[in-house]
């Protein structure tokens, strides 16, 4: 027997950070929403509580630093099956990019050994668990479109997922680490988008107000030390994209357009400058 998920990427059309707790993180107010982007990963039973993961991606981890292999052992700690697992991962979705690949790849596993094993756990159960996995995962448990705040624990999906358009994506060729990011930026100097008025207009399905209200505290640390993350977003707006904005700490920046004509302009004008750019929608489920 086997099973088959699929883990879509995601975007941060808004994130805000409001302050550092004292506990050493810093308290996050976002709007993220799922995109047409996925990796897929196949499960299947192994015997002896045995973890086996197979990738196409020579850069992840196999062992206990990888998010599905944690996953996998919150699992069977919480409820005490002895099987393993084998999962085969096809990975789609950017390494280190800012679009959740690894948190999603994590909620697809919670998913994944609960149809394989029958467990019968709530989505509510899957998210307490999935918190010590990554402060993206609970979102990505949940998908469509929703407003996160805490550490990413909490999640409250809006009514409506976002006026459908299209997404054009660039990665380019830089590794930005999430905990460098927030230890070296200064909150006196962040920008910070209107979060309320960004759930307003996706509430009110007013796609020229949403463009205007996208907005990432992350993206003045990130542009200012990568110049060429600046360049990517300066290039998409050239183009003819309706909003363009760094995605989690980056340092992938995506393109919002309402007509596909469009996004074809700025994802071929992109090609020419990065090897990574695609094309997706966004997903209303």
């Amino acid at each position: 027997m086997e099973v088959i998920e699929k883990a879509p990427a995601k975007i941060n059309l808004g994130l805000d950070v409001l302050y550092k707790r004292p506990d050493g993180y810093h308290e996050l107010e976002m709007i993220m929403t799922s995109i047409d982007l996925s990796d897929r990963l196949t499960f299947s039973p192994l015997p002896n509580k045995k973890i086996i993961i197979q990738t196409d991606n020579g850069f992840l981890p196999r062992d206990k630093k990888n998010n599905i292999y944690q996953t996998i052992e919150i699992m069977q700690k919480a409820y005490g099956f002895s099987d393993g697992v084998l999962v085969h991962l096809t990975k789609n979705i950017p390494v280190a990019a800012g679009l959740g690949g690894g948190s999603s790849d994590a909620a697809a596993t919670f998913r994944g050994l609960n149809r394989l094993f029958g467990l019968n756990a709530t989505l509510n159960d899957m998210v307490k668990l999935s918190i010590p996995v990554g402060t993206d995962v609970p979102f990505c448990l949940y998908g469509k479109t929703a407003l996160v705040k805490g550490l990413g624990d909490i999640v409250q999906p809006l009514e409506h997922s976002i006026p459908q358009c299209w997404v054009v994506l660039v990665k380019p060729k830089l590794s930005i680490s999430t905990p460098k990011v927030f230890s070296r930026m200064r909150l006196e100097e962040l920008h910070h988008p209107n979060i309320r008025a960004l759930k307003t207009a996706i509430e009110q399905q007013d796609y020229q107000q949403m463009t205007k209200e996208l907005g990432n505290s992350l993206e003045g640390y990130t542009l200012n030390k990568y110049p060429s993350v600046q360049g990517i977003k300066d290039k998409m707006l050239a183009f003819g994209a309706d909003a363009a904005v760094m995605s989690g700490s980056g340092p992938t920046v995506f393109a919002l357009c309402q007509h596909y004509s469009r996004a074809v302009r700025v994802a071929n004008g992109l090609r020419g400058f990065c090897d990574e750019v695609y094309l997706v929608r966004t997903l209303n489920q």
